[in-house]
């Protein structure tokens, strides 16, 4: 059983040498806990159902069950189930995976490369347990942007906002462009306090968890 003091991860991988690397480090901390691994997307939606860890490490490329279908499959358990969903990271080789964006839209907290830096992965899986998002170094603009450009181009779908109101509409679209909420207060003359209630009411009128979410879904509408 985990220790509720300590923060549980499991870790999904296909190489069995990569999850030795990431389980070493990983039980290399006080604070963490490795409750579980898996081969394959199909094993790590059975381990998140049987083990409900905090953070999951998903690989995107995997047989049998891809990261991205197994990220899908947890979080609509956990909805079925009225449970905590956890928090996954998507693990990938390339920065300009399109698998990303698809993670990121299935319920992933963030991405990180898996060539991380051990102290960045160790700082990611604190930081997504917190409630924030982690994307690897690099802007995460130049990688919608690069999924954006390999599609054939459309018209904004501005319809997907009209439930917002005028102003939840330009705190959308300010933090979609990557704006603090310093940043988007100073914009548009309001208190920081109320940029944030408008970011926790458009998020879950969009039905989005996190401002990573929010990126991802200004891109896939062409809001940006």
């Amino acid at each position: 059983m985990a220790d509720p003091a300590r923060i549980s991860v499991a870790l999904v991988d296909d190489q069995p040498l990569f999850r030795t690397g990431i389980r070493m480090l990983v039980e290399s901390q006080t604070d963490l806990e490795l409750v579980g691994e898996a081969g394959d997307g199909e094993q790590a939606v059975a381990l998140a159902a049987g083990l409900r860890p905090d953070v999951i490490l998903m690989d995107l490329r995997m047989p049998v069950l891809d990261g991205v279908e197994a990220t899908r499959r947890i979080m609509a358990d956990a909805d079925a189930a009225g449970t905590d969903k956890p928090k996954i990271i998507a693990l990938t080789t390339f920065n300009r995976d399109k698998a990303v964006i698809d993670a990121v839209q299935a319920g992933a907290s963030g991405y990180l490369l898996k060539s991380a830096e051990p102290e960045f992965l160790l700082a990611a899986i604190r930081t997504v347990h917190s409630g924030y998002s982690v994307i690897a170094p690099g802007s995460v603009h130049e990688l919608f942007q690069h999924a954006a450009r390999t599609v054939s181009p459309a018209a904004p779908d501005l319809s997907v906002l009209e439930e917002l109101s005028p102003r939840e509409r330009d705190v959308f679209l300010l933090a979609a462009k990557g704006l603090a909420n310093a940043d988007i207060a100073g914009s548009l003359f309001v208190a920081e306090a109320t940029v944030k209630t408008h970011i926790r009411s458009t998020l879950a009128k969009l039905g989005l968890r996190t401002r990573l979410q929010l990126v991802s879904f200004a891109y896939e509408h062409r809001l940006l």
